[in-house]
């Protein structure tokens, strides 16, 4: 009777229901190890179990921290000189991916009518890498800021200096760090949002050289890798020596901010600047 009722599968009809099923309908969370549908992520894309942000695009980061964004300089990109064909496939399919032409996104966003210089670092663009052109959009950004007056707040996500573009990838260190100089000179904040990860040579820049440095739960926050590190020193460092609350209890991060609670925690930020330079003026 059962068996007229239930009729076993062929593998080429498991093969087709298995076609049918969706690709990432669960997710396990790299820091607590849970498993969980990917839709309780929600909007915010953070695990709900332990409040790990998951990597975003730049897009999908000012879509959920601004009530506006306005974009400039979208069309700065790796310079023609760069003619390796393999780093280039690689920016191709990072365009792609992210809809924006360079690893960092830049542009002028309104938090509760307040204006804000924001850079938006994109860990899906060649691994958020420091290229000529991340430098030259930072620097853009901060001079624009400079000119006008405006707070700037920068979400670092970056796996360090792009050694595909050799010395000018390292000189954009400097570059940059010059125009946060000179923003600080003239008296207006930097907020810097460490996000997983942020290592190389934008932690040993402008990513440490903010008024006020936050970081979300959990984020990868150092400079060296970890084996690089083991190399050097001949020892293991602890396992969560480069965790954001690791690095906090050292001193180098002012707070850690759940991703969910970043929008608030920013436009607070920014209304007591501004009612400290309402007080001055």
């Amino acid at each position: 009777m059962l068996q007229s009722r239930f009729k076993m599968p062929s593998r080429e009809e498991l093969k087709k229901r298995m076609d049918n099923i969706p690709d990432n309908i669960m997710k396990e969370c790299p820091v607590c190890h849970a498993t969980f549908f990917s839709m309780r992520a929600g909007k915010q894309r953070t695990c709900p179990n332990c409040g790990f942000g998951f990597r975003i695009t730049a897009k999908r980061r000012a879509k959920i921290t601004f009530d506006s964004f306005n974009e400039i300089d979208s069309d700065i990109t790796v310079p023609k000189q760069y003619t390796d064909e393999k780093y280039m496939a690689k920016v191709v399919k990072a365009k792609k991916v992210t809809g924006i032409k360079e690893s960092v996104l830049t542009g002028i966003g309104t938090l509760d009518k307040m204006q804000v210089a924001a850079g938006i670092m994109d860990p899906f663009f060649v691994m958020g890498s420091l290229g000529s052109a991340t430098g030259e959009k930072i620097t853009r950004l901060f001079e624009k800021a400079t000119d006008e007056n405006l707070p700037v707040v920068m979400f670092t996500a970056s796996g360090g200096a792009r050694m595909q573009e050799g010395i000018h990838s390292l000189m954009q260190m400097a570059k940059v760090s010059q125009a946060v100089e000179a923003h600080n000179k003239a008296g207006l904040l930097y907020i810097v949002v460490l996000c997983d990860p942020t290592t190389g040579g934008v932690t040993a820049s402008f990513a440490m050289q903010g008024d006020i440095i936050l970081a979300e739960s959990h984020a990868l926050v150092g400079f060296a890798g970890r084996r690089v590190i083991e190399q050097t020193i001949m020892k293991q460092p602890p396992k969560d020596f480069q965790k954001a609350e690791t690095v906090l209890q050292h001193g180098f991060i002012d707070a850690i901010v759940p991703r969910s609670d970043l929008k608030q925690v920013l436009t607070k930020l920014l209304a007591l600047h501004q009612k400290k330079e309402d007080a001055n003026g």
